[in-house]
């Protein structure tokens, strides 16, 4: 089978080995893929292997080879699924490769708001701590995490690793789900949307994008919120109105934000979060650290090893 992998980089930029793929039929690599450059790359592809790249109606129309989809990652919005269905290609994504890795990081946005980790690092490089005329000096209020509320936004996979987080340091977790019943062994207090943005001094968003979820948070929501407390997303962009949170830090509706996506990434030079205050922002890493990508690229494989056996697995169309 021709198996073609059309953006491979953000999930191996050399420090992984294709060799589960390699091992399922004759396999290309392509770094980065224009959407210009898709269907001379892909014409004689079976199989097509994508994370990011876009590939709708009139793409698939001039893949006539084309079998299965294998998305490198969880979200699929970038296949058009409906298009894919109709021509009888099957469509799988991959879950659950990095609860860990993005748990880690939400924590590493977290820290770094509440102890200001960057800035005081800076501060020392350049030179105010020889300067110093005490033993240490904070440039900041620090805040202490035990004892104040989290409040989670989705609890699956990621929410839920999130949780044992918040808790193991000793805070309060309370949440929000759409379908509360789903929570397994219920130990997690649910409650509702207005309530959680009330009640919570750190707000984490592991919820799907759907039209319900998107711009989920706004003017009016981040009313809701306490001025000492912290917004988290290492979800999806689009569920900030992100004109809305950069108005809210500047006039101190609350006291931070910790972002890893934004709406449209890379960001456009005037995404109104790039310049706003008390705003850490990360390029779209959670994801990616070495383990969770190993196990991602051995996922991607198993899925499609599946396919090749006719018992495909994690189907989205």
């Amino acid at each position: 089978m021709n198996i073609v992998i059309l953006d491979g980089y953000t999930l191996n930029p050399g420090d992984q080995d294709w060799a589960p793929l390699r091992s399922l039929g004759n396999l290309t690599v392509y770094d980065r893929s224009a959407q210009n450059e898709i269907v001379e790359r892909a014409k004689d592809a079976e199989i097509l292997l994508v994370n990011k790249v876009v590939l709708n109606e009139n793409t698939l129309s001039q893949l006539p080879h084309l079998k299965y989809i294998g998305v490198m990652a969880t979200g699929y919005n970038n296949i058009d699924t409906k298009a894919t269905a109709a021509k009888g290609i099957i469509v799988t994504n991959v879950k659950a490769y990095g609860p860990a890795s993005v748990a880690q990081h939400t924590f590493g946005l977290l820290l770094g708001l509440a102890n200001h980790l960057e800035l005081h690092s800076q501060s020392v490089h350049q030179g105010d701590w020889v300067a110093s005329e005490d033993f240490c000096y904070w440039k900041t209020p620090l805040v202490e995490l035990a004892g104040k509320t989290f409040g989670l936004v989705g609890l699956g996979d990621i929410g839920t690793k999130v949780a044992d987080i918040a808790r193991a340091m000793g805070m309060k977790v309370i949440a929000y789900r759409r379908n509360p019943e789903k929570t397994v062994g219920n130990t997690i207090e649910m409650v509702g949307l207005e309530e959680l943005f009330r009640q919570s001094d750190v707000i984490s968003l592991h919820c799907p994008l759907t039209e319900e979820t998107r711009e989920l948070i706004n003017t009016e929501r981040l009313s809701w919120m306490k001025p000492t407390a912290y917004l988290l997303n290492t979800g999806r962009g689009p569920l900030i109105n992100e004109q809305d949170l950069a108005d809210a830090l500047q006039n101190g509706v609350i006291a931070g934000a910790g972002l890893d996506v934004l709406s449209v990434e890379p960001p456009k030079p005037d995404n109104p979060l790039l310049t706003a205050p008390n705003c850490i922002i990360t390029p779209h890493i959670a994801w990616a650290s070495f383990e969770a990508r190993q196990r991602l690229l051995q996922m991607v494989a198993d899925n499609l090893s599946a396919f090749q056996h006719g018992k495909p697995v994690n189907v989205v169309s």
